[in-house]
């Protein structure tokens, strides 16, 4: 068995093509390669899964920063390139309709802010302090009587 059959032609074009450049978007191609669609747009929506942050937990937008998509929203748009790249070899669809394929979200993830649709409560002013006390001690020295004026002992 040569090397060029031990992986399909989908993993073999996506290695030729991302060969020059970071692994990663090797992988993400693979990725579209070997996605669950079984048609051009389910494997795009499968690109769109891979490649954006979502929430991992229902209802907890906050939860997107434990998304294991990559971080930055230039990743997150080469990954979607590259996977969709994988899709295209899957597909065989040609190169210039796959160039055109933009995703249909943002790259930036949801954050707390967008979350809490309520406005915050303003801020509570601090107390004012208030003054201590006199004690015996902030008498002046002419008017005390201990045996030994004007000192601490």
């Amino acid at each position: 068995m040569i090397p060029e059959q031990w992986t399909p032609p989908c993993g073999s074009q996506c290695t030729k093509k991302y060969a020059a450049m970071q692994i990663a978007w090797r992988v993400f191609c693979k990725k579209g390669c070997f996605a669950d669609g079984e048609t051009w747009e389910e494997c795009l929506e499968e690109c769109t899964e891979i490649c954006y942050k979502d929430p991992v937990f229902k209802d907890q937008r906050w939860s997107a920063y434990i998304d294991r998509s990559p971080g930055s929203p230039s990743h997150s748009k080469e990954c979607f390139k590259a996977c969709v790249s994988g899709c295209g070899f899957k597909f065989e669809i040609e190169p210039d309709e796959v160039a055109k394929v933009l995703p249909n979200r943002s790259s930036e993830p949801l954050t707390v802010q967008e979350q809490s649709q309520s406005p915050s409560p303003p801020p509570t002013p601090a107390p004012t302090p208030v003054p201590a006390a006199p004690t015996p001690t902030d008498k002046p020295c002419s008017t005390t009587t201990e045996d030994v004026p004007c000192t601490s002992a």
